[in-house]
């Protein structure tokens, strides 16, 4: 049984690099001819953007904006590229912000992890994705349908009919959340079921400790993989197997292009550090271009020696590490990373900073951590403390460490404070 869907997930990683950045000008043409991407990217040379440097000069465009962008032009912004009408369906997410699904096949990218997860042609799922108003289960329909195998349209809740449903209809692979399957298996074994037929499952959504994962294989579900997708991107990563091993962290799908940033930034991090996921996605009717998550992750470096022969050879990231989105109150002003960034560019001297927050509400204390070349040389803190009250309207004082000294966990505040 083959680990990969097909060659594009085995090719050699420079060959990947190479078709990702000729591809990259027409993604742009085509994102350009979209009124919203037209502003945006006005005055980007398409044919210009054809490596990662480039790239990352494009302005990020964040999903916490969407909302406010989707207000001004109904009702996707204007980032769409194909029309309404067009589409194949219209979804609305929590907020409300709409998401498209267009007419192609698998449109959500999303066999690639179900077949990661074990699912085969011939095969039967239970999908216990909601239905309702969003694309999750949807994009298990699309999978599956590539992958050739059925589907039961379960949705979520309703416990004791999923329950009955697994007895009576056998199905081998459980696709929902993590806290849903559980929930499942509980019922079951209250009710005496038998629902030994499903042996493996995918899960989204929601964190999966490990903990959980041994918790179902203890209960019946030995094989379980995470996926990691949004409504507007469809699939991001996801986990595989080797030889029925599980490996480390989550690869890429084939048609992202993924960077991570420090948050509040569009400045790419180094390798292995913690920062925001910047998807750039290759889709006709949706382009997206540097759109950021929200979400932490970090690349994880490549094993030592070449790819095993036939095994997924794309990027792997740690998976969702969470949420970039650190804005803090200081004395009744808003304080945001992008503010930290801003602080630490204006400072060449600055290698990284972190606003630690420490104190308790309305008697609280900000300290800028900044690691520099050398802590024990006279650095003169004064000018930084002037940008920091420059634009934030606070008070702060600085602290000098040491390079690799600050923690690699993506946070560019920290907010100690005691709040009891």
């Amino acid at each position: 049984m083959a680990d990969t869907l097909d060659s594009l997930e085995t090719r050699p990683p420079a060959e990947r690099e190479r078709d990702l950045m000729a591809r990259l000008p027409g993604l742009i043409a085509r994102a350009q001819s979209a009124p919203g991407w037209a502003r945006i990217l006005d005055g980007v040379d398409a044919a210009a953007i054809d490596s990662r440097a480039a790239l990352a000069r494009l302005p990020v465009t964040r999903k916490s904006e969407l909302k406010d962008l989707q207000r001004a032009q109904a009702p996707f912004g204007g980032l769409n590229a194909t029309p309404v009408g067009e589409m194949a369906r219209v979804y609305m997410s929590p907020g409300p912000i709409f998401d498209p699904q267009g007419q192609g096949a698998d449109w959500w990218r999303f066999s690639r992890p179900m077949h990661a997860a074990g699912v085969r042609a011939g095969g039967l799922v239970q999908n216990c994705f909601s239905y309702h108003f969003t694309p999750a289960a949807f994009m298990v329909e699309g999978g599956a349908a590539r992958i050739g195998c059925a589907v039961i349209p379960a949705g979520a809740g309703q416990t004791e009919m999923q329950v009955q449903a697994m007895v009576e209809l056998r199905p081998d692979t459980y696709v929902g959340t993590p806290s849903f399957l559980k929930l499942i298996i509980e019922k079951a074994r209250e009710m005496g079921a038998d629902i030994s037929s499903v042996q493996q499952a995918l899960m989204g959504a929601e964190a999966l400790p490990e903990s959980l994962r041994a918790w179902f294989a203890e209960h019946g579900v030995p094989r379980v993989f995470q996926t990691y997708a949004s409504a507007d991107i469809g699939s991001i990563a996801y986990e595989t197997a080797r030889d029925g091993v599980r490996q480390p962290g989550m690869v890429l799908d084939e048609d992202v292009i993924l960077e991570i940033v420090r948050p509040g930034s569009g400045d790419p991090v180094a390798e292995g550090e913690v920062g925001e996921v910047l998807v750039t996605l290759f889709n006709h009717d949706y382009p997206l271009i540097r759109f950021a998550t929200g979400d932490l992750s970090a690349i994880l470096p490549a094993p030592a020696g070449e790819q095993q022969a036939g095994g997924h050879s794309n990027t792997r990231i740690r998976g969702w590490l969470g949420r970039a989105d650190q804005t803090t109150k200081v004395r009744a002003m808003f304080v945001h990373a992008s503010q930290v960034n801003e602080i630490a560019k204006r400072h060449r001297e600055v290698l990284k900073a972190r606003l630690v927050v420490t104190g308790r509400m309305a008697n609280d204390t900000m300290t800028l951590h900044c690691e520099v070349a050398d802590p024990q040389a006279a650095n003169d803190a004064t000018a930084i403390v002037a940008t920091i009250r420059d634009l934030t309207k606070l008070r702060g004082e600085v602290c000098f460490v040491a390079p690799g000294s600050l923690p690699n966990d993506g946070k560019v505040i920290d907010d100690q404070r005691d709040y009891k």
